[in-house]
């Protein structure tokens, strides 16, 4: 089965609008990460981040620069997040080192998050 992703890079989906913010996309979050209390406001709207940048690229390895501008935060910020959420089991982290962005794997839960 071709992902999402795979379907628009084929052009099998064409939008048909003028609407700047239709053609900008949406993120959908699961609610579970919306409705978490033990999760920060900044890492749930990481978590939708990286949701965003998976679903436009198949894959998910911005950097934290790219990240801290794209959410309007210090990059200090971003990795206090990205951290959360590893903790809380939400992602997991692939170093690759010397100068290299990290690959990051967003996992979806379908029970309660503790």
């Amino acid at each position: 089965m071709k992902s999402i992703g795979q379907v628009i890079k084929e052009h099998n989906i064409r939008l048909n609008t003028a609407d700047p913010i239709a053609r900008g996309g949406f993120t959908q979050v699961p609610n579970f990460i919306l409705r978490a209390t033990d999760l920060s406001v900044g890492a749930k709207v990481t978590y939708a981040m990286f949701l965003s940048y998976a679903w436009n690229n198949d894959s998910c390895f911005p950097g934290q620069e790219r990240l801290a501008q794209d959410m309007g935060m210090s990059r200090s910020r971003v990795t206090e997040f990205i951290g959360e959420l590893e903790r809380a089991g939400l992602i997991n982290i692939q170093r690759r080192g010397q100068g290299r962005t990290n690959v990051y794997t967003v996992h979806f839960r379908v029970e309660a998050h503790r």
